[in-house]
């Protein structure tokens, strides 16, 4: 009996990375050009409108780097839990929290001057944040409970207190019933770059990168993460502290994801709103996969994840695509990557249906 057997190689193809990402790529946006197609969308013309919108011009390209900044802090902290293989999808909770410890910062001092308030906003922001993630880290090192279930669910609690907060407590007097805060006094406002509109929450990106390049690299605890993940049970005989690399991972992401939601709450809107929730945790995911959890590849996937969203937000205006069309491509994206990593590790060959090992 004639069958295809699924073959292991003994190695990844050298050409594999130089081929595979960019076809997976160039695959899933042939695969957006008919999903235009069948809405009577004229395909190719959607495309270069997606680039114009997102690189056509320096106000176009300056979104995209404002998207950038909290998909890059997400993503670097997701990458260093999914190097010990273990799997956080939380950041989209942490970036809540991170955004409602800065708020609550500003809340509890609102006078303090800005060189004051600054680090304590950077402080609440990134301890409710870790807090978030450690309850996860806790209850699978107590209970062996799924971190992916865990994390997943946090994410729905953690929108609905930040919810709770503006529709309740932090609602502004003058908000004409609109779910928001005060908006932040100038001390809490995270500056603009001159001559741009960007903020100096790129400067905070570049140094996290660095720092956490280093640390990943060059320190004792960056070499015990990828030994962990790439074997546990080696880890364990060698007596490598598993439990409490699992809660540094989990903190560590849930920090960066905090500060995240700080940014954005801070120097994009000015307040706290429902609307900041966008799912930047969720591209995060996408993006650390596409990078292959190296930071610098990050950047790189981060910037390109970012230019998607604003020139999906032009597709809708030109036109009137439904705004889960920028969600379907990320999909896309993330399942042809994930189709192009097994076809690295595999080979598909005919032959009788047995079961290669």
């Amino acid at each position: 009996m004639f069958g295809l057997n699924v073959v292991k190689r003994q190695e990844p193809p050298k050409w594999g990375s130089f081929l595979i990402y960019p076809g997976c790529i160039a695959l899933s946006l042939c695969i957006s050009c008919l999903l235009l197609a069948a809405q009577g969308k004229p395909a190719l013309e959607g495309m270069v409108m997606l680039w114009q919108g997102a690189f056509g011009a320096w106000y176009a390209f300056e979104d995209t780097l404002l998207k950038t900044v909290p998909i890059f802090l997400c993503s670097l902290g997701v990458a260093v839990t999914f190097r010990m293989q273990v799997w956080n999808i939380g950041a989209e909770g942490q970036f809540a929290l991170g955004a409602v410890g800065a708020t609550w910062a500003v809340l509890t001092f609102p006078n303090l001057p800005g060189w004051q308030l600054m680090p304590i906003m950077f402080l609440s922001s990134a301890v409710a944040g870790c807090a978030w993630g450690l309850i996860p880290a806790y209850l699978k090192l107590r209970l062996k409970v799924n971190e992916i279930i865990t994390t997943l669910m946090l994410n729905y609690i953690g929108i609905l207190i930040l919810q709770f907060l503006v529709y309740g407590p932090w609602k502004a007097k003058a908000s004409f019933g609109f779910p928001m805060t005060e908006e932040f006094p100038s001390a809490a406002v995270v500056a603009a770059i001159p001559g741009t509109r960007l903020h100096w929450g790129v400067a905070v990106c570049v140094v996290a990168a660095v720092i956490l390049t280093i640390f990943l690299s060059r320190s004792r605890l960056g070499f015990e993460l990828k030994a962990s993940g790439e074997s546990l049970g080696a880890a364990r005989y060698a007596r490598m502290p598993y439990g409490f690399l699992v809660m540094l991972v989990m903190g560590l992401c849930g920090a960066l994801a905090g500060w995240a939601g700080m940014l954005e709450t801070s120097a994009v809107v000015g307040r706290l709103q429902p609307s900041i929730m966008v799912g930047y945790g969720y591209t995060a995911i996408v993006v650390a996969w596409l990078a292959r959890l190296k930071p610098w590849a990050i950047g790189l996937a981060a910037v390109f994840l970012a230019a998607l969203r604003v020139g999906t937000e032009n597709l809708m205006l030109e036109l009137q695509v439904p705004a889960a069309f920028g969600h379907i491509m990320e999909g896309l994206i993330l399942v042809t990557v994930i189709a192009g990593q097994f076809f690295m590790n595999y080979s598909i060959r005919l032959g009788s249906a047995e079961v290669s090992k």
